[in-house]
């Protein structure tokens, strides 16, 4: 892929502080029956692709909202800066101050066809869950690709 093709997709790593030093991310765990059974190496900021016609941090902020079914808390935001994927896709990443109600997120959905070539769409969250985490056990939930958005994160901070 060329700089001009490759998929960009931006999302919030919202996080809380949990005492004098602690913090917790947010993460979020991808619904649909591929993803059912896995989870170490399997979780996400909640992220998606950027249209071309927005920015990258609005992009951030219209995937939170779609993901998880609140928008981003109202503050600063750190520029964690970018990963790069397995696949070739550049996920950047917004690291913003706030709390939220795991119980309450409801994801946008999206149809695939289940069984695979059964010919029947299903529809499912794209978003199944969100939990927080430390960032140790963060780090080993992400996506190992994009685990350095941890670590920046708490630099930064």
């Amino acid at each position: 892929m060329t700089a001009s093709t490759t998929r960009r997709s931006a999302g919030i790593l919202l996080y809380r502080r949990t005492g004098p030093a602690g913090v917790e991310v947010l993460l979020a765990h991808p619904g649909g029956p591929i993803w059912a059974r896995k989870d170490e190496g399997s979780w996400s900021l909640p992220k998606g692709l950027i249209d071309p016609d927005e920015s990258e941090w609005d992009a951030a902020r219209r995937e939170f909202l779609e993901e998880i079914g609140s928008p981003v808390p109202d503050g600063p935001h750190v520029d964690l800066g970018e990963v790069k994927l397995k696949s070739g896709k550049i996920v950047i990443g917004f690291g913003v101050e706030g709390d939220l109600d795991v119980t309450t997120v409801v994801s946008n959905t999206f149809e695939m066809a289940w069984p695979p070539r059964s010919g029947r769409m299903q529809s499912f969250p794209e978003i199944d869950r969100a939990e927080w985490f430390d960032p140790v056990t963060a780090k080993k939930k992400l996506n190992p690709a994009q685990a350095p958005l941890v670590e920046r994160l708490l630099e930064a901070l």
